[in-house]
């Protein structure tokens, strides 16, 4: 096997307003339009990458200059009366010509709304702090345009879904009298409304849209340089050479591929795009199923969103809810990370065994050695970033450094050194990337500053722990199935910050960690991408194998399932997430671990040969004694010990002679 027919991944990235705008070499209106997008899409991460050295100016306002541009790029990229901003407004012959002229005076009418409020806003920012609490009546229609603005922003980028959800608590907001339950009160005024919403910082300008702009955006950011720069090509081709030269090596590769791009993408569709449309057919090709192929594509990409560094934006609005570093969460979420990928390692490796499924010949795998000496740099890039974060830098500034040091890190290898326009065009994708999220933060702040101002939080939550009738199991369950059901039509962040505001305190009330608390929410929020109706990533990974959508989906909540059990484990066992002794922390994971083997091996119904009924029932038994929270060891004593005592036990009773049957030179 030659080196040309050696396995290559082969980037594909969708050019962005820069480069369309260079492709076209013609100058006309649309032509301008994108040079607009492109210009203040770059100028806003020059603005963030010089604030996160030298400082953000006055809050307000610079939220506001954040939000002003989020909303114009919302409004241009998903035009009114036309399918996306790069059709022509005019076409000879076409009837629907006036319906798109329309559409696009519309937007530019929209943007002029948006310059309007920003000038109101900062024209003389401390006038404007002055009149909370006593605002004029041209405050209220500014704040109602504002409030309107958000909504068609969050229409379009994010969805209707969201749109009626935050529409519903603003309407109970002004119209509670007219409720019943604990939905019942008395109604907000629209002066005091406004006041909330607009004028004080705990509605659209609150925590959700103060981390966005301080935050989030810079690591975005610094994830679309790193991929710009070659990282996705690394990252897969990495994994492959690691891993393909094992027992269902491409699956095992799509795995340690998305943990690898979980680093610097938050997206799952995103990750599944990227990877999976080279990961996908590896799998199909060397026997799986494609079906379970696509299925775990789609869980190792959901993964993205929970594995450390950059994690999901929610992860650092979690760090301004609980007032701790940003580090807390991050080294919190490695255990649950490590459990979730490390079990879709087992089921891929025991699918391959079931099936008698070969790996990949050596010949075709790229070397580990040369992989590295290619991109080695891209990872001392993260390195520098996760070293200023530990070193105790604010986010801001470790995304800084470490977006420098990528960028002087770039010119070491021929293949990943990046011109004028590569570095423009990444900060431009940093930026748009960053808009849904920016507009679902915005959204979110109107339903917790009408939560606030209601008074529905803290109705919500102790009838929530009145129905849960004292058990924190019907709690968890409760609180699960609302985060998955608000997480089908809205973003991971936007379902975290709305149960945040809910139905964490009552988990806290009920004696629950903080932590695992506002952890439990994260990944209900973040499930929803692979569990039917509505698993985006499912459905995304499906179109790439040519499968069924709700099949795969159904196939996914089957390989994740991991994702639905973790949080119920730290919740009752914190120490996976380095709450208490560090012993404690150690005999939980490794008692997860051998859990979550058994789990797989009863899942699948297969252990160095088939597993009837009967022993896939014993071995989920002794699985869930293995998960059972060893928190009681400390508490109980000797009994303490007895329930993962006893599922060890059984689970080598069932397995031990399986294991000794095992081929020699079979690798995991």
């Amino acid at each position: 096997m030659t080196e040309n027919s050696k396995i290559s991944f082969q980037e594909k990235q969708e050019p962005g307003f820069l480069e369309r705008l260079l492709l076209s070499r013609r100058w006309d209106f649309a032509s301008a339009l994108l040079f607009f997008c492109a210009a203040i899409s770059v100028g806003l991460a020059l603005f963030h990458l010089f604030t996160a050295v030298y400082g953000t100016p006055e809050g307000r306002s610079f939220r506001s200059v954040h939000l002003s541009v989020m909303l114009t790029l919302a409004i241009f990229m998903k035009p009114l009366f036309r399918s996306s901003m790069y059709d022509p407004v005019w076409v000879d012959g076409d009837a629907r010509n006036n319906l798109r002229a329309l559409g696009l005076g519309i937007d530019l009418a929209l943007v002029g709304l948006i310059l309007f409020v920003q000038l109101w806003t900062i024209w003389d920012i401390n006038a404007f702090h002055m009149r909370y609490g006593e605002k004029t009546p041209n405050d209220l229609i500014v704040g109602g345009i504002l409030i309107a603005l958000v909504f068609e922003a969050t229409r379009r980028v994010v969805g209707w879904a969201m749109v009626l959800i935050t529409g519903f608590f603003m309407f109970h907001a002004l119209n509670a009298q007219y409720f019943f339950g604990f939905f019942y009160g008395p109604p907000v005024r629209w002066g005091k409304f406004v006041d909330t919403l607009f004028m004080s910082s705990d509605g659209i300008f609150g925590i959700p849209l103060f981390v966005c702009a301080t935050y989030i955006v810079l690591f975005i950011i610094f994830g679309a340089v790193l991929i710009r720069s070659g990282a996705g090509k690394f990252f897969i081709e990495l994994a492959v050479s690691l891993t393909g030269h094992r027992i269902g090596g491409p699956a095992k590769a799509a795995a340690v591929a998305s943990g690898f791009m979980g680093t610097v993408s938050g997206s799952a569709v995103a990750n599944v795009v990227t990877t999976g449309s080279f990961t996908i057919p590896l799998m199909k090709r060397v026997g799986y199923r494609a079906k379970f192929a696509a299925a775990v594509e789609a869980c190792a990409s959901s993964g993205g969103q929970i594995t450390p560094p950059i994690m999901g934006a929610a992860a650092f609005i979690m760090a301004e809810f609980l007032a701790v570093p940003y580090t807390t969460i991050i080294i919190a979420a490695i255990i649950p990370a490590f459990l979730y990928f490390i079990t879709i390692y087992f089921m891929v490796h025991l699918e391959a065994e079931k099936h008698g499924l070969a790996a990949l010949p050596k010949a075709e795998l790229p070397q580990t050695g040369e992989v590295l000496r290619r991109g080695w740099h891209l990872l001392f890039a993260l390195v520098v970033l996760i070293s200023f974060l530990l070193y105790g830098y604010t986010p801001m500034r470790a995304a800084f450094f470490g977006l420098a040091a990528l960028v002087a890190l770039s010119f070491i290898n021929s293949s990943t050194r990046m011109s004028p326009v590569d570095l423009l065009a990444a900060l431009e994708a940093g930026v748009r990337a960053t808009v849904p999220v920016s507009i679902a933060c915005a959204c979110a702040g109107l339903i917790i500053g009408s939560v606030f101002v209601s008074g529905l939080g803290l109705k919500f939550t102790q009838s929530v722990i009145e129905l849960a009738d004292g058990s924190l199991l019907i709690l968890l369950a409760l609180t699960g199935v609302a985060s998955i059901i608000l997480g089908m039509g809205i973003t991971t962040t936007a379902v975290y910050i709305t149960v945040a505001a809910l139905i964490v305190p009552a988990l806290i009330k009920a004696g629950v960690e903080p932590i695992a608390a506002h952890m439990f929410a994260f990944y209900f929020g973040v499930v929803s991408t692979i569990t039917p109706p509505v698993a985006l990533a499912s459905f995304a990974a499906a179109a790439i194998a040519k499968t069924p959508p709700m099949a795969t989906a159904v196939e996914s909540t089957r390989v994740g399932v991991t994702k639905y059990l973790a949080p119920l484990i730290f919740v009752y066992n914190p120490s996976l997430l380095f709450v208490g002794p560090l012993w404690l922390t150690t005999v939980s994971t490794a008692l997860a671990l051998a859990g979550l083997w058994v789990l797989s091996s009863a899942i699948e119904g297969w252990q160095n040969g088939p597993l009837s009924g009967a022993k896939r029932i014993v071995l989920l038994v002794a699985a869930l004694l293995l998960l059972f929270p060893p928190t009681a060891m400390i508490t109980d004593g000797v009994s303490g010990w007895f329930a993962p005592v006893a599922g060890g036990i059984i689970s080598a009773i069932v397995l031990a002679p399986r294991i000794r049957r095992k081929q020699k030179g079979a690798t995991i």
